[in-house]
Parts: structure tokens; sequence; C-alpha cells
């Protein structure tokens, strides 16, 4: 081919390529724009209107599900799940319990000391001035029988009421032998009255009718009085010396009546809500092992100590042969029957310090941490009064691996309703 044709050649394809770039920029946005559709164009730029007149078309509709309806509730919130496939729960060792209400039974055991019935404790004190001339009682912790004599004291001042009652006998009697069956009658109806005086003042004096009856017959004062014992029991006090003086209201002997004994026993303040009056207790003693005694809660005293912080409840038992001595220690056992109630184990549950929390199986190796409320503890197993219902299912062992994995993946449990 000849250089004039490829001239040629070259030419025209340098004026093609003016050509198509002249059609490209001049010609090909106007046919671009009368492509769109009028609709389009519409929707773009609205037809401008007067003021103070609309448009005689209809007004734009918000698009549907843009916005919530007013007044219209909330989605709840999907409760997050941590996964946990199957294969890692065996290797983690994931327990799964069945949530269900079950019978709780509390046990509270605690301690006891033996003292004193003091429906039982006697004291014998004086009622008038005197001195001990002779002591039949000489020291603390003997027996004594009821009616057994105690001491005898010597009194001026009982001695001259003795001698007053003797004259009004005498003058009783004299009375009675005047001639005048009026003035007789009058004067044994005085003395009868100064007479009773006289043995109603030795009475309060704790002098017996039978030794009152003595003092009339022999007509001779008693130089001394003989102090009988109220009660049988032990001495548990004496104060009385031989030759002391004593005053009135002085206090001689502390008598004890050992045939039934108390048992005081601490109770928490945390368990005090589910003790009651009326509850049967298993009381034992490491003085006799292998027996044990059964009572009921008598009283629950109504002060709390401030050192122990433990309230007093008293048992009460009987004590033959006296071989329960007060200030021994017991052990006491108290199982309460606290009902049917929701319940789980207590190590399902993580306690945070400012919440309880579960992991409850979804199934398919779902987890979902949940926020719930824990009352009562009794056996390993713990109430939930919130945030489950029977028939779910939680884990119960391995339960702080998988709030480990929950916890790195950022899953934390939804705010319990209030």
């Amino acid at each position: 081919m000849t250089k004039k044709n490829l001239a040629i050649i070259a030419g025209l394809i340098v004026i093609a390529g003016i050509a198509f770039y002249s059609a490209r920029n001049v010609i090909g946005p106007r046919l671009f724009k009368a492509s769109v559709p009028v609709d389009a164009a519409t929707k773009t730029e609205p037809a401008p209107e007067h003021q103070g007149h609309s448009g005689g078309g209809p007004q734009p509709q918000p698009a549907v599900g843009s916005q919530p309806p007013v007044g219209s509730e909330p989605a709840v919130a999907e409760a997050p799940t941590v996964e946990i496939p199957f294969d890692k729960q065996q290797m983690l060792g994931v327990k799964v319990f069945d949530v269900a209400v079950k019978p709780l039974h509390k046990n509270i055991r605690t301690v006891g000391r033996i003292e004193y019935d003091e429906r039982k404790i006697s004291t014998v004190n004086m009622k008038f001035e005197g001195w001990i001339e002779k002591l039949y009682i000489d020291y603390t912790g003997r027996y004594v029988k009821k009616g057994e004599p105690l001491a005898e004291i010597y009194s001026p001042e009982l001695i001259a009421t003795q001698q007053e009652l003797i004259n009004l006998a005498k003058w009783t009697k004299q009375s009675r032998e005047v001639k005048d069956e009026n003035i007789s009658k009058m004067l044994s109806l005085d003395a009868e009255t100064i007479v009773e005086a006289a043995k109603q003042r030795l009475r309060l004096w704790d002098i017996s009718d039978a030794q009152i009856k003595k003092i009339e017959e022999t007509g001779k004062p008693v130089r001394t009085l003989t102090l009988y014992s109220p009660v049988s029991g032990y001495v548990v006090q004496k104060t009385a010396l031989q030759g002391m003086r004593v005053m009135p209201g002085d206090k001689l002997f502390d008598l004890a009546d050992l045939s039934s004994v108390w048992v005081i026993a601490d109770i928490y303040e945390y368990d005090l809500p589910f003790v009651k009056e009326g509850q049967t207790a298993h009381i034992s003693l490491s003085y006799f092992p292998g027996k044990d005694f059964v009572s009921k809660v008598d009283y629950i005293y109504p002060t709390l100590s401030a050192e122990t912080r433990t309230a007093k409840a008293r048992f009460t038992l009987p004590n033959p042969g006296g071989r329960l001595k007060p200030q021994m220690f017991t052990n006491v056992e108290l199982a309460i029957n606290l009902g049917n109630r929701l319940a789980v184990p207590e190590e399902a549950v993580i306690d945070t310090g400012v919440r309880q929390v579960v992991y409850v199986d979804r199934g398919e190796g779902n987890f979902e941490p949940r926020e719930v409320m824990t009352g009562i503890k009794s056996d390993g197993l713990v109430e939930v009064t919130r945030g489950l219902k029977a028939g779910e299912k939680v884990a119960s062992s391995a339960n702080f691996l998988i709030d480990s994995e929950a916890q790195l993946k950022g899953v934390k449990p939804l705010s319990m309703k209030k």
C-alpha cells in the first residue's frame, strides 16, 4: 500500500473520532434528559405554589413504617444469649437443673445453756428484826425438803408480841367471869377482837397457827422463831450466818426446785422470722452421748443482745434425778417446714453484689443471662421469688465459665422491671 493511501486512512480515523466525541458531549445529555419519566420529575421538583394557596394535587403522605403511630407500645427488647456448643458444654462440665416448686425445710442449729426454772425459785427473807441463834442449813447446795427447819431467830419484838397475845388471852377468860351478862359479853367481844389482831400480826411474821396455839396453851412466849423451808429444792444461795443480826427485808436463803430446768438458746436475728412458739426442738448434751431430749419453744424473749446479735428462745425439760445441771451447754436443733416454693440450687445463682443472675438454657446451646430475686436458702436450694417460672432450665454448674464467656462477648442480662 502506498504512503498516500495510508495518509488518507489516518485522516478518516481522526475525523471519525472528532465526530464521536462531539456527539457524546453535545447531543447525549439532551437525549438523557428527554428519557427521564414525567412522574419522577414531578416527584423530585414539585410545582411552585402561589403564596396563600395550596396546590391542587393531594398532599404527600409519609412512607408506611417510617414512624410508629402515636400511642403504640415500644417493641420488647429481645433477651440476649450466649452460645456454648454442646461439645464445649461437655468439656466445661455444664449441668442443667429443672426449675420446679419443691418443699423446703430449714434446719436451725444453735447452742444453749441450762438455767434454773425461774418459776420454781423461792427466797426466805426476814420480816422482823432479830438475831440468828441457830443455823440448820450451813452450806450452799444442800437439798432441803418442804417444811424442814432452816434457822432459829431470836427477836425481842417477837417476844413482846407473844406476851401481848398471852395477856389478851387471860383477859378474855377473865371477861367471861364477870357477873353482869351484858358487860361480860361486851368485854369478851372486845378481847377476842384484840386477840385476833395479835394473832394476825404473828401470822404476818410467818409464825404458823400450830405455833400460835402452842403459845396460847402454854402461856409462855417462845424465845426463838424457827424458819421452815417453803419448798423442796436446793440451796443455791445462802447469806445467813450463825449469830448475825438480820433486819426486815434481808434475804437469808434462795431455794431452787430442779425437778425441771430451762434451756436458753441463742437465735441469730436472720433466723428469728422462722422461729415460733410451739415448734419442736431436739436437744442434746455431750454429758449424755446418744441421748436426745425433745421439747417445744416456750417463749421467745423480746430483746436482742447487742454484743452477739442474738435473741433468746426458752425450752423446758424435765429433770428427774437432777442429772441436768445449770450452766451445762447444749446443742439445739430446730427443723422448720417452709412449705412449697419455687427453688433452684444455690450454685445456679451468681451474686454480683448488686444483683443475682442465672443462666437459662434456651436450647440449641444458647444460654440467656437473667436477673432474678432470691429468698430463703435451705439444704443447698434457694427460693426464687421473681425472674423464673416452673419448667424452665438453668445452668447449675460451670455457670461461672458461662458468665465469663458472656462477659467476653458483651452479653449482659436485661434489667428487671420494678
